[in-house]
């Protein structure tokens, strides 16, 4: 182990150190003393003193208090600090507002003491003299101590990483080759770890700061103790997952006030130590094989107080094979030649959040295309994916779990509901498992009690909640309080969400280029559209410029690292500022605030490229204070060696993610490019400002409506659900064939039977039960009289319907197409009819007797949005073929009819206002707009109905008020 030398420059350093210190802390109050005196009045100031007018000689006093003062609180700064120094334990307290008089009192005295024989106890940031003030003003982060226990103390200490990023460099090489310990025989020492005070945990590298001068040391000590027998019986197998109470024997040239050396001779210990450290020093030549428990041995135990790894946690753990979905059971396609995309088949939360998305943005489209937003009709119905797009859509409805998505966001936002009740701040959380429908939380720290129904997990720091608690969740109007969690994988058939925006510093991740984008796109697009997060900035660099369709509104796409620290240099500040100006210690305390609605949201920061070393240093720096700022870094590296790297993970070309020294090697999230661009065309189709090649206002599947085209079954779903044609199939299977069949009613392109398993059984069911009840379906829907089995398959094996087999929404598509589109464009009669026709067929909302609990994946279909467009579409043109002749009865008439099934749809009311104002009668026009009004509620009404009744009845506000 290579040693630092003292150099004529620390000599140096030292004696204008000395000098510097003799100057201000003796020559300053001296100056002041014998050439000012004393600045302050001799007696007490009468009122007629504030009246005086303010002379040089008072200007002076003032200012002569003001240094004494400064004087006052740096030497305070140089008693804390020499105090630490000289100690060797723990990190110096602060003197309060002494920022940069603490950075400039603890530089002159790690300078003066560089010499000495206590500089080996100095933290490495007391030895980077010259640096900046939030460089050095705390102690080296490692990224080895990403661990529960530690959490709190890296966030004290994060902001030193950048400081010791020169020195780290230097010294790497010679570290190491070192290999072995630098204990000399005969020379032994110990160290008892100490139990947890406030926010700092003791942990391996801290005790190599302290003791060895150098935090990289810790595999020093670890190689001495594994596996050796600690006081309490269990052993240390994990460097960072250490007990207080446990001995650690130390390297020979170890150093500071908290060693115990020559255990039989050692005073200043009670009996009862000396004793666990004399019993500890005769395992010394323990076996280096025995007794060790990996990441996924069974090395996930968590020690109350102490500090500890990511840890899977014990209680309620599923067993092997279950899981979501019953582990996709119905995944296992045994009968179909084609499969679907398996990295969204796994990804419920992410497929989830995309689903949502995808609706949320087809809907939009819809709703302008109707409302004329966007230039010309684009017609009813969303473009038909074919190819990977339809894959990947097929695979995001198996694979999609809405349900645990919702569970999570109330479970998260119940929690931060009910400690703003008892007015307790939001743990620090920095991961969170789904196992079994339970949800645990890691926190850095013990944080209490939880509050009901969550409960104790497996220790002080996690919080537990099963999932039979989080279904009495309600919604509640509380900021989401970790916006920041996003999937990593699964371990254990537990999945984890690392809260990215928690970590104190930055994440690096290494691999192959390709699997590292994979897991970028991954965590960028489940950011993008999660469910449990209310706003925030997600800013990509060097990848995902294509993303952005995803959520216009919380992507960003930078070009270069350069931009990048512009960027986040101008946030950190901002950040920071707002922080301090609100009082709040970080953004967890900002959300449960007056402003939770209005700010602490979230920045992640993807940055897939690796920065060159400047960078990282630049990077480090910015980061230093993330986790309290809300802000979180992610960045790819190629050599796996990122300086400044808080977390260190590894994704391999098996799909494993790795972080040893966190104890977690999972079966990582990914979305692989060819998924990726897949999802990417699903939103661009849906984006409701694109430039369509023309409108599509075609259904589809249209029905021959003539005579000729009488359907052998006919389904009628607007409204509530019968089925003509067939006779009703006995059994409890009964249920479950109406609902099959309508969902293939509702997707007359074709359903994959995945999809249809999942619809059907959201829990997963296995391909026995599934293919029963397709033999089921198929027998009860027959053959048409040519033998062609009315349930078939497409090329692609999806399941199909027979043209024979019809639903009533079909043929309301067909009718208003051929009176708009078709024969009734030339001809009025035929038009009038048509309409006629087509409205008659709306007897209320979609499948509205449907069983509570069923049909639930009609939260991922837009027909309930396409549904009441569509009627008011009809009853508009049917108001407009009656306007044209004069009949406001009849079109009163058909407007309200579209009413009963689109209440919301303003362009009813608008046209029925001015078919009730064609009638002219005034009475009948005030109670409908009375009628308006009322239904309007606290929101009023809308400004283009307010702007139509001023035209149609310039006195409808006195006269609505005179009647009510």
């Amino acid at each position: 182990m290579r040693i630092r030398r003292r150099s004529f420059g620390d000599f140096v350093k030292a004696f204008f150190a000395f000098l510097a210190l003799a100057v201000l802390l003796v020559g300053v109050p001296g100056a002041l003393a014998t050439q000012i005196g004393w600045p302050l009045p001799d007696g007490v100031p009468s009122f007629d003193w504030l009246q005086q007018e303010i002379t040089v000689h008072t200007f002076l006093n003032i200012l002569t208090v003001i240094v004494w003062l400064a004087w006052a609180q740096f030497t305070a700064c140089v008693l804390v600090e020499m105090k630490a120094a000289l100690s060797g334990v723990g990190v110096p307290g602060r003197v309060p507002g002494a920022g940069p008089s603490q950075l400039l009192a603890r530089q002159l005295v790690a300078a003066l003491l560089l010499v000495g024989a206590t500089a080996a106890s100095f933290t490495p940031g007391l030895s980077q003299l010259g640096n900046g003030y939030d460089a050095n003003q705390k102690p080296t982060v490692a990224a080895a101590q990403a661990t529960p226990g530690i959490f709190a103390q890296q966030q004290e200490q994060a902001s030193g990483a950048a400081a010791a990023l020169a020195e780290q460099a230097s010294h790497a090489a010679a570290h190491a080759d070192a290999g072995g310990s630098t204990a000399k025989q005969g020379d032994t020492k110990f160290y008892r770890i100490q139990p947890p005070e406030g926010r700092h945990h003791d942990s391996l590298w801290e005790i190599a700061q302290r003791h060895l001068g150098d935090g990289r040391r810790y595999k020093e000590i670890f190689e001495l103790n594994k596996d050796r027998v600690q006081p309490d019986g269990s052993k240390l197998s994990e460097a960072s997952l250490i007990r207080p109470g446990w001995i650690m024997e130390m390297p020979g040239d170890a150093r500071g006030g908290d060693l115990v050396e020559m255990p039989d001779e050692a005073p200043h210990v009670s009996p009862d130590v000396q004793q666990q450290i004399s019993d500890y020093a005769r395992t010394g030549d323990h076996a280096q094989g025995g007794g060790g428990s990996g990441a996924q041995g069974g090395g996930h135990e968590h020690a109350g107080g102490g500090a500890t790894q990511v840890s899977v946690p014990d209680q309620q753990r599923p067993a092997p094979g279950t899981g979501h979905q019953q582990a996709t059971a119905v995944g296992a396609e045994s009968d179909s030649s084609f499969g679907l995309p398996e990295a969204l088949l796994t990804a419920p939360l992410l497929a989830a959040g995309l689903l949502g998305a995808l609706g949320r943005r087809r809907r939009q489209a819809l709703w302008q295309s109707a409302f004329g937003a966007v230039g010309g009709r684009r017609g009813m119905e969303p473009p038909t994916p074919s190819g990977d797009a339809q894959d990947v859509q097929d695979a995001l409805l198996v694979g999609a779990d809405p349900e645990g998505v919702r569970l999570l966001d109330r479970s998260l936002r119940g929690l931060a509901a009910s400690l703003a009740e008892e007015s307790r701040a939001l743990p620090v959380v920095y991961a969170a498992w789904l196992s079994n429908g339970d949800l645990h939380l890691q926190l850095a720290q013990p944080a209490g009690k939880p509050p009901a129904p969550w409960q104790q997990g497996q220790d002080q720091t996690f919080w537990m909640l099963s999932r039979t608690d989080a279904e009495r969740y309600e919604d509640t109007d509380t900021a989401a309080p970790y916006p920041g969690l996003v999937s990593l994988g699964t371990m254990d058939d537990s999945r984890l969400l690392l809260n990215l925006e928690a970590v104190p510093g930055i994440v690096s991740l290494s691999g192959r280029e390709a699997d590292r984008a994979a897991v970028f796109a991954s965590v960028a697009a489940e950011l993008a559209t999660n469910g449990w997060s209310d706003r925030m900035t997600i800013t990509l660099v060097g990848f995902g410029e294509d993303l952005t369709p995803l959520a216009p509104n919380r992507i960003r796409h930078l070009e270069d690292i350069e931009a990048l620290v512009e960027t986040m240099e101008a946030e950190t500040r901002q950040r920071r500022g707002a922080l301090g100006a609100a009082g709040h210690d970080s953004v967890l305390t900002g959300r449960t605030g007056p402003a939770q609605h209005t700010r602490w949201a979230p920045h992640l920061v993807l940055l897939a490229a690796q920065p060159s070393a400047e960078d990282a240093v630049t990077l480090a720096e910015l980061a230093a204070d993330a986790g309290r700022l809300g802000i979180g870094y992610l960045v790819g590296t190629e050599t796996g060696d990122l300086p400044g790297a808080a977390w260190e993970m590894e994704i391999t070309g098996e799909g494993k993610l790795l972080a040893p020294l966190l104890g977690l090697e999972l079966d990582a999230q990914l979305l692989p490019v060819a998924q990726q661009r897949a999802v990417v065309e699903l939103f661009v189709e849906a984006d409701p400002e694109r430039d369509g090649d023309g409108p599509a206002t075609a259904p589809p599947f249209l029905v021959d409506i003539s005579e000729q085209g009488r359907p052998a079954v006919y389904a009628r779903l607007v409204g509530p659900y019968e089925i003509i044609g067939l006779d009703t199939p006995d059994g409890e299977r009964s249920a479950l064939l109406h609902e099959a069949l309508a969902l293939l009613l509702l997707h007359r392109e074709g359903v994959h039977p995945r999809v249809l398993s999942s619809a059907l059984w959201p829990r997963g069911v296995t391909d026995g039960v599934r293919n029963a009840l397709l033999d089921r379906l198929r027998i009860w829907l027959g053959t048409d009289p040519d033998g062609t089995p009315r349930l078939g398959r497409d090329a692609s094996g999806r399941l199909t319907l027979a043209k024979t087999v019809v639903s009533d929404l079909d043929v309301l598509r067909s009718l208003y197409h051929e009176a708009t589109q078709g024969k009734g464009v030339g001809s009025r009669a035929v038009r009038g009819r048509l309409l006629t026709d087509a409205l008659v067929l709306v007897r209320g909302p979609l499948l509205a007797d449907r069983p509570e609990g069923r049909y639930r994946w009609l939260t991922h279909e837009i027909v309930d949005a396409q549904l009441p467009l569509l009627v008011a579409d009809t009853g508009l043109a049917l108001c407009e073929f009656h306007m044209e002749k004069d009949r406001a009865e009849k079109a009163i008439e058909a407007l309200n009819a579209a009413l009963r099934t689109a209440p919301a749809d303003e362009r009813l009311w608008h046209e029925l206002l001015r078919a009730t104002h064609s009638t002219g009668d005034a009475a009948r026009l005030t109670e409908l707009a009375t009628d308006l009004i009322g239904r309007s509620g606290a929101r009023g009404l809308p400004p283009r109905t307010e702007a139509l009744l001023d035209e149609l009845l310039p006195t409808w506000r006195d006269a609505i008020a005179a009647v009510g």
